[in-house]
């Protein structure tokens, strides 16, 4: 066990263990993750893309709006998450046209947030809460937000029973990727919430995860 826990405190890398917060930012490319969502094999349209009224269910994630318990109201054209989480931790779609869309842009397939305008208005493309729910529990991931215009974004991290682990606020949006792993190197990540209040909304890609080794 002594052996187990050294080797992860190795990988771990060393700006999670100095950050003095239970998920640190860290440099996405110094995570050793074995798995990626891209959303390339997912049916899409130009904008405004193809509307997602259910839950999207992957290879190694279900994503919806929010976790069950929360509630969703409108600040202007974006969504404002609150309330408590039910436990376990369950992925819900939104009302309709304020789930999801996948559009195809600048060549791939990215997964959009539709706020309370409703799908297919533009002012509401990008504006609503994503969330996703891993099928097992992870220790670091790393995704992309596509199509920011220096706004922010804040990224909530939940166990399996709907705890919120940390909220961070990421530096302004634009053509990003943000790499995230918990300070003691503990697989307890469940879920994420993603909300924004950036002027062109947000687009999400590329979702690494996969604890190393990966013994899925």
């Amino acid at each position: 066990m002594q052996r187990i826990l050294a080797l992860l405190m190795f990988m771990l890398p060393q700006a999670a263990l100095a950050c003095g917060q239970p998920v640190c930012l860290v440099d996405p490319d110094s995570l050793a993750l074995t798995r990626i969502i891209t959303f390339e094999d997912t049916q899409s349209r130009n904008g405004p893309g193809h509307q997602i009224s259910d839950l999207l269910v992957l290879p190694g994630a279900v994503f919806g709006e929010r976790f069950a318990g929360q509630l969703v109201a409108a600040q202007g054209d974006h969504d404002v998450v609150s309330g408590e989480v039910l436990s376990p931790l369950t992925v819900v779609a939104g009302p309709p046209g304020q789930n999801l869309s996948v559009v195809f842009m600048q060549g791939n397939n990215v997964l959009n947030g539709y706020g309370a305008a409703g799908f297919p208005k533009r002012h509401a493309q990008g504006e609503g809460a994503m969330a996703f729910l891993f099928d097992e529990d992870q220790s670091a991931i790393a995704f992309q937000l596509r199509g920011g215009e220096a706004g922010t974004a804040r990224v909530s991290f939940l166990n399996r029973n709907g705890t919120v682990i940390a909220e961070l606020d990421l530096p302004p949006a634009g053509e990003h990727s943000f790499g995230f792993a918990r300070d003691t190197g503990t697989g307890d990540i469940a879920g994420v919430l993603i909300t924004n209040t950036d002027p062109q909304g947000l687009a999400l890609d590329n979702i690494r995860f996969g604890r190393a080794p990966d013994l899925s």
